[in-house]
């Protein structure tokens, strides 16, 4: 059975998940929208390539984070600024994630231990868009 047939009728935050088991965070949550931006599926694994691991360094913000603002700018862009939407996802990612930091998120250097593991993350961040359109 080929993916996009296994995945049909699958919730968008579990399709997320199937994606992230062959890419990165932030692809993930871009493939999963992939419908609804209308972009095909390259243009959208190169857009989100460089947002894995914290922008490729742990140190920065999780690509699943980075993927949800992405979509939501994509998708709910009027030509007016989207500070106010994206803050309130960044608030939400970070109250259910326990971070916004992927080393944060996955305990480096901390005695926490990992605080949520990538595919929540990506669940995460599909849940809040959802809720927020």
């Amino acid at each position: 059975m080929e993916q996009d047939e296994m995945m049909n009728g699958m919730p968008r935050r579990e399709r997320a998940v199937m994606y992230k088991r062959t890419n990165n965070c932030c692809q993930a949550v871009l493939l999963a929208y992939a419908p609804e931006l209308g972009l095909p599926e390259d243009k959208l694994l190169a857009m989100g390539a460089c947002f894995g691991s914290g922008m490729g360094s742990m140190d920065e913000t999780c690509g699943a984070l980075c993927g949800a603002q992405m979509v939501q700018g994509l998708l709910k862009f009027t030509d007016r600024r989207m500070n106010p939407q994206a803050s309130q996802l960044r608030a939400e990612f970070e109250q259910r994630c326990g971070a916004t930091r992927c080393k944060d998120l996955k305990g480096v250097g901390s005695d926490q231990g990992v605080l949520c593991s990538c595919e929540d993350c990506v669940r995460n961040a599909v849940e809040i868009l959802e809720e927020q359109f």
